[in-house]
Parts: C-alpha cells; structure tokens; sequence
C-alpha cells in the first residue's frame, strides 16, 4: 500500500497529486492519502449544469474560498484549508462492473473506526450512517455525529469513482470549524437554489472529539492503510506538474 502525504503548493498541482492515485493503482499498487486540501469550494457535476452555477461560483469567490470542479461527488463541498480534512483510497480493479458496493462498505467502515478511536469527552465518538435532510453535498454514503446539544449534523460524506482497471473511494471529514463551513456552503448552496439547512452541518469538534487535524488525519489513515505500507512524502513525488 502506498500512502501520500503532505499537500503540493497550488490547488491545481494538489488535485494532480490525488489523479495520480488512480494510476498507481492501475499500475496495481493500492494507494491511500488523508490530507488537509488548500481553502476552496469543490463543485460535483450536478452543479455545473444549474443555471445559478456561475453565481456560485461567484460568491464562493467572494468569501475567498476560490471555486473548482471535481470529478468525484454530488454536490459543492467548502474546504477552509485548516480543518476540513479529504481521503482517498485507491485499488487496482479486474471487472469494473463488479464491487462497487463492497468498496462503500470497507471505506465507510474504516472510517466508522477512525472516529471511534478518538478520544472524546463522552466514552467514544459514536457515528451513525446517513445524514440529516437538507445537508450539504446530500448522498447515500454519509456518516453523523450527535452533537452537545444532542442533533445529529454531518460529518463525512463518501463517494467513489471507477474507470476500466482502477476505482476510488474519496471524501471528507470536517473536524473542527463547521460554522465558518456552514456559512460559505449556504451562501453557494442558496445561489445553486438547491435545499440546505446550515445547521445540518457538524464536526468531530462539535460532537466532542479532538480539535486538531493531524489527530484525525492519523486515525483515518491508520484505518484506511491496515499494516502495510510506504510512505510518500508530496514534494518527492516525481514529474508533479508535468503530464
């Protein structure tokens, strides 16, 4: 298993770094990576083709979180660069046709074991499957986490991506700060005209888990990776802006 780490010096050459994920394992090596992606909103295909995209786009803009699309995922999703965390997992395929499902199940489990983990200020963190109506980036792979004030809000959305010899299983965890995140994405979200309640969303933070990014990112990769693997450090990746 080979794991990145780090993050690469622009947003561009950073999303490069995570394309290449899916051909390492074409090339059939597994691939891992959980990092901190640069401050952006992260718009899904289905966002492209409303009329209010470009007005999105715009206010996004505005609220210094610069617009990108993506090829994995629904809809818009708001990284602040400091406490929204991404992951990825890729792995070679021999019928693309075939364990879509499978791949959903070990990926969500792994990270149901990740924020179990933590440490908490109840006994343990405990994620439920599914999300709230009206949350960002709304899919069928999500996991909560039950607040103080005892609401379920979002916390990690999954989605994947398969192509003839190699599939992803990509997505994100909001650790702390989910009210700045939750401000940009209703902004976007009300120019899109598509339904999204703030207060749906949540973060490990929030339900009483750890503060501190790099305590997560461990954790997940630890769970995403298992005992074996080699390590990658981003600036030593070969040949980053080329292609």
């Amino acid at each position: 298993m080979r794991v990145l780490r780090g993050r690469a010096a622009t947003i561009e050459t950073d999303r490069d770094v995570s394309r290449r994920l899916l051909s390492t394992a074409a090339d059939g090596e597994p691939a891992v990576r959980v990092w901190t992606p640069h401050r952006q909103v992260a718009f899904g295909r289905r966002d492209q083709r409303l009329e209010g995209y470009e007005l999105a786009r715009e206010r996004a803009r505005e609220r210094g979180f610069p617009p990108v699309d993506r090829d994995v995922g629904g809809r818009a999703v708001a990284y602040d660069g400091e406490a929204a965390l991404a992951f990825a997992r890729a792995e070679p395929v021999a019928d693309f046709r075939r364990g879509t499902d499978d791949r959903y199940k070990r990926a969500t489990a792994a990270v149901e074991e990740a924020l179990r983990g933590l440490e908490s200020d109840t006994d343990s963190l405990e994620p439920t499957r599914g999300e709230p109506d009206d949350s960002f980036c709304p899919g069928t792979h999500s996991l909560s986490l039950e607040g103080a004030d005892g609401r379920r809000r979002k916390v990690v959305g999954i989605a994947q991506r398969v192509r003839q010899n190699a599939a992803v299983v990509a997505g994100c965890v909001l650790v702390s700060n989910r009210e700045g995140l939750a401000a940009v994405l209703e902004s976007v979200y009300d120019a899109l005209a598509v339904p999204f309640d703030p207060e749906t969303v949540g973060s490990v933070a929030a339900a009483g888990g750890p503060s501190e990014p790099s305590i997560v990112r461990s954790a997940l990769e630890d769970a995403l990776v298992g005992d074996e693997r080699s390590t990658v450090t981003i600036d030593t990746v070969p040949d980053l802006e080329s292609d």
